[in-house]
């Protein structure tokens, strides 16, 4: 009985890791290179990939034999998101963001550690900045993820440094305490958070935070564009904008900083 109680979760957890691997394929996913990717059998892949699509969770198209996302898995992706009240009357003032900016705007929490974008309108410019939603980004590698860290208390930023410590994704990366400690203090100062390159090479995100109706930091809106146009002028404009946004959206939440309490 054991035995098989094991069996049934090693299953369950290559059937997800395979959904979130079709996820992420935005024009599909071979079965070859889905075996490849788990280091698992054609056979059993295909398998698992039937019992999804028998649940609606996944669906192959007979024509390229490419597996894509099925219709479950948008509504309870969808559910995430209903929970979080905050998604759907954030979308007007991301679109006003994108508009004012020409740049994708983004919405995001923090999650063990990570943000996670929740929405997001992209920029109409040829090349743009994308991490996708659903996406998750070392806390402070992300201009939301500042913005929000920066509400804390320093003993809960420490805190949260010494559980899941200090991931550098590019040679910008804040690595060590004081860094970090250093940067919200020019949060605090300004107003609004930047990743100036420490995600990924050539981006910046302009961020602030979105305040709850207990005066919690509900979540972040943000501007994330290439570097070469996210000018220092730019940064400065945008971060203004970014304020006035994350503020009128606040107030529509009926949220309120702690200070205004």
């Amino acid at each position: 009985m054991a035995e098989r109680q094991t069996n049934g979760v090693q299953s369950v957890q290559r059937a997800l890791a395979l959904l979130e691997r079709v996820a992420e394929a935005q024009c599909g996913a071979r079965l070859t290179d889905l075996a490849r990717d788990a280091g698992l059998a054609a056979s059993t892949v295909h398998r698992l990939l039937t019992t999804l699509e028998q649940s609606g969770f996944v669906h192959a198209d007979a024509a390229s034999g490419r597996w894509h996302v099925g219709q479950r898995a948008f509504a309870v992706g969808a559910a995430y998101t209903k929970q979080r009240s905050f998604v759907a009357p954030a979308l007007p003032f991301l679109k006003r963001l994108r508009d004012t900016t020409r740049e994708t705007a983004n919405l995001g929490v923090i999650e063990d550690g990570e943000v996670v974008t929740l929405s997001q309108v992209e920029s109409r410019e040829i090349m743009r900045a994308i991490s996708p939603p659903g996406g998750r980004v070392p806390v402070m590698c992300s201009g939301m993820g500042k913005a929000i860290l920066a509400t804390w208390e320093d003993a809960a930023i420490d805190r949260a440094i010494e559980r899941h410590g200090l991931r550098a994704l590019t040679k910008r990366s804040l690595t060590s305490p004081k860094a970090v400690h250093a940067e919200i203090a020019n949060i605090r100062q300004r107003g609004y958070a930047l990743d100036d390159e420490e995600f990924v090479i050539g981006l910046r995100c302009v961020a602030a935070v979105v305040w709850g109706p207990a005066g919690e930091p509900a979540c972040a809106i943000s501007v994330s564009g290439l570097a070469a146009r996210m000018t220092p002028e730019k940064v400065t404009q945008t971060g203004a904008t970014v304020q006035r946004l994350a503020a009128e959206l606040t107030e529509v939440l009926g949220g309120k900083p702690p200070e205004s309490s």
